[in-house]
Parts: C-alpha cells; structure tokens; sequence
C-alpha cells in the first residue's frame, strides 16, 4: 500500500511542484521560495539545486518514462552547460543570478560532484554523450585539483587556488576535509561508473572505501565522523543521524556497482552497524532526530533526513530480513512525513524542517540553495524500484 501511496505522490505533487519552477526566460528552475510560499524568480540560481534537479527529472524519466521528464531534464542541463560550466578555468561555479550570469565562482568540491552525479544520471537516461564528457572534465578536474595526497580538500577561487571552507563547515569548526564531501563524491563516481565503466573512476571508489573504512568510520561509536583537519583528524565530537542512515546505503550501493568481493566483506560490517546504531539511538516513536552533540540531541525533524530514514531502514532490512524493525520503522517514518513533512498546501511540496511535535519552523525556505527535489524524489524512486511492502 505504501509504495503506490509513495508513487501516486511522486506523481502527483513532487513532479508537478518542480515542473512549475521551471524559467522559460532564463533558463533553469527558480532558485528561491519562501515558506509563505512567495516565488522569488530574481533569486540566485544554486548549482547545487540546479545539478540536483537534473538529477531528479533523469530519474523521474528512467523510473515513470515520461518523456515531458526527460524534457525538463534537458532545460536543466543546458542551464548547467552554459551558465555554470566556467567555460575559461573549468569546473562549476557555485551559483549565478537569475539570468546565467557568475556570482559566487567558488570552485567546492561538493559541488563539482553533485554536477558530475547529475551529468552522469543524464548521460544514463539521454545517452547524450556530450554530458558524458562534461562529467568527465569535471572528474579531471577534481582529481587534479581538489585533491591532494591525504584525499580531496573542500573549497577553491575561480582558479582552484584553496580556500575557506565556510560553506561545508558548521557547529562551530573550520574543516579542511567533511566526511560530506567524501560521501558525495563517492556518490558521483558511483553513478558515473555504473553508466560508464571506467577503470580509472573504480580505483577511485575503491581508495575512498578505505578511507570511509579506516579513517572515517568510528567502529568505537559506530558512527561516521564528520569534520577533519588535513591530516583526518576529527574535529568535534558529533554524530549526523541523516548522513550515517544515508551513507548507510549509498556506500552499499557503490559496494555493488563496483562488485569487487574484497569490498562487499570490508564494506558490509560497517553499513550493518551504522543503520543499526542509528536505529537504536536516532529514533523516537514516529521519525528521525537531526544529530547529536557531545551527548546533547538535535530533536528537530528535517525533511531529508526522514527521507533519507526511510530509504535507508528499507536497505537494512534487505541486507538482513530477520530486522522486520527497520521495515516497522520507515513505515512509521513515511506515516509521519505524510501527516506532518509534507506541506498540503497548494502550490507546495514539503516542509523544510519541522520542531520535535511537527510543528513547522516558518523562517525555513520551501526551495532554496539546499532545498530541492534529491532526497525526497530519490526515496520515492527507490521505493518503487525496490517494492518493499512496508
């Protein structure tokens, strides 16, 4: 019941939501809508929200074969191409404004992958081959100059000169390297290298599995760590409930694209605990709480991270179907985020972050830089394509 409950709304509301930001007169989506549900449509246009909506209309497209999906999914891309593709030095800008022109021509990491992870969903459902290429300049990019011999620092100028790494840095440090960062270039290099099997994108996925292994994962805690200094040392002691339940399954997922048995036997231990430790300490009676802080508990309910519990307990139980919990669980999740995550408001989508009783917190955007269709869309496409009954 749950899985058409999740399609029809896919279909339905998300799908619609995302389709009528698009900008006929300057390309791309509108990069801003407040919780009043006011269209900003001379907003800054985000890379990462633009990157994050090419992905979800490929996805829209391969999972429901729309074809008006894979439309949109082209206007997204020929945005991406022209206005933030930095036709001079390389790489993605960070943002433009409204009408495709450069205003923050940062160069981060973050964002470079999530351009690649769209390019390579988009190469995937169009077999563009162009988008092929872009992505793979982008790698180029990446591992020539946001990496260094410790693994791949955060922030870059125009030139990919380093530098301050304000934008993945939070809680009150300045990290040279996020477990962030790590995870979602991980999460582009897998999609690339399930779309296009490349030899040189595999030694990459397998020297970031050691590292997840060896260095980011606390196996005392049980939880991956979050912010380092250029040597991997962890710099705060906090737990981030929505990036351990959602590593949880990306790192799976690239575990099995990859298909290297060396891998699936180091990789497994580690994602088994880590949905089993959130489980046991991130859950009250309906959702997921944010993260926890030298022992004190973040208990607002964000909007991806409950996406990101459902999809993540749905993974667990099927590497383990003796753990009927987790299923219990995203079920519970999904009840709530029906009730109270998504906004029925006409004209809305869901609520960005909500108080501990469900309340929504009004000073949140409904679409902004971060707020986008990624994780809630991805879990309805996993759900589908997974067809657990839960």
């Amino acid at each position: 019941m749950r899985v058409e409950e999740i399609k029809q709304h896919l279909i339905n509301d998300i799908i619609p939501f995302w389709k009528n930001l698009k900008d006929d007169s300057y390309g791309g989506y509108y990069g801003e809508m407040d919780y009043d549900l006011k269209l900003y449509q001379q907003a800054d246009k985000g890379c990462i929200l633009n990157s994050r909506i090419l992905w979800f209309f490929s996805n829209a497209f391969v999972t429901l074969q729309d074809e008006d999906c894979l439309a949109h999914a082209k206007h997204s891309y020929e945005f991406l191409k022209n206005a933030f593709s930095d036709k001079e030095n390389g790489g993605v800008y960070w943002s433009v404004t409204f009408d495709g022109k450069p205003k923050d021509d940062t160069k981060h990491t973050y964002n470079q992958a999530f351009a690649i992870y769209a390019l390579a969903s988009y190469y995937g459902a169009s077999q563009d081959k162009e988008a092929l290429k872009l992505a793979y300049d982008l790698v180029e990019k990446v591992e020539t100059c946001n990496k260094d011999a410790g693994g791949y620092l955060e922030a870059f100028d125009r030139y990919f000169k380093p530098s301050s790494n304000e934008k993945l840095s939070e809680n009150g440090v300045m990290a040279s390297r996020t477990m962030n960062t790590l995870l979602h270039v991980f999460e582009a290099y897998t999609e690339l290298y399930r779309v296009d099997k490349n030899s040189k994108i595999a030694e990459s996925m397998a020297w970031m599995l050691d590292t997840f292994a060896e260095k980011v994962y606390n196996p005392k805690e049980r939880r991956l760590e979050v912010f380092f200094d250029e040597d991997m040392n962890s710099l705060i002691n906090l737990n981030s409930f929505g990036h351990d339940i959602e590593a949880s399954w990306l790192v799976d997922r690239g575990v099995e694209i990859l298909g290297d048995q060396k891998y699936i036997g180091k990789i497994a231990p580690i994602t088994k605990a880590l949905v089993d430790h959130i489980h046991s300490v991130a859950m009250d009676e309906t959702s997921l709480y944010n993260e926890c802080e030298d022992g004190n508990v973040d208990t607002k309910k964000v909007w991806w991270v409950q996406a990101e519990a459902i999809l993540g307990f749905l993974n667990g139980y099927q590497k383990d179907e003796s753990r009927t919990d987790y299923l219990t669980s995203a079920g519970k999740i999904w009840d709530f985020t029906k009730t109270y995550m998504i906004d029925h408001r006409k004209g809305s989508e869901w609520f960005n972050e909500l108080y501990k009783d469900g309340t929504p917190i009004k000073t949140k955007e409904i679409v902004g830089p971060w707020k986008c269709p990624y994780h809630n869309g991805r879990m309805c496409f996993e759900v589908i394509n997974r067809n657990i009954s839960f």
